[in-house]
């Protein structure tokens, strides 16, 4: 891995209007020393995945609320792998059912934080996803 920060774009896909969640966790990314775009609301997977590659992001967190967080990260996933980028890895958060995370994981979602995960943790977690990755 190299001493550059980690790159993370914070989306908020669909027609959900509230981000607290997603500027509190921008910040957390921030405040630990990686460079973050958050993209504001009511994004689409396209302009997601475009900011994703323009900005060479290393990783993209999608905050969804909205309960459409089935088909909004797997048409991200379908983007990343029809523009070859699917070394971004892709996390989220949200009010999503726990019997969902396990679809969403075979999709490609590397990780799904549910309420109450702590700023730390998933810090910690984006470090070592990462991490991980560079080490492969």
């Amino acid at each position: 891995m190299t001493d550059s920060p980690l790159r993370v774009v914070v989306a908020k896909p669909g027609l959900d209007g509230h981000d607290r969640g997603a500027k509190v966790v921008a910040r957390a990314l921030r405040d630990a020393g990686m460079e973050v775009v958050y993209t504001g609301l009511h994004q689409t997977p396209e302009q997601i995945v475009e900011a994703a590659i323009q900005e060479d992001a290393d990783l993209v967190g999608l905050s969804v609320l909205s309960g459409a967080h089935m088909t909004l990260f797997a048409k991200v996933m379908e983007l990343l792998k029809e523009r070859d980028a699917t070394d971004i890895v892709v996390f989220g958060g949200g009010i999503i059912p726990e019997a969902d995370i396990p679809e969403l994981e075979k999709i490609g979602v590397a990780k799904v934080f549910t309420p109450g995960a702590t700023t730390t943790d998933i810090v910690e977690w984006v470090r070592g996803a990462v991490r991980q990755d560079d080490d492969a």
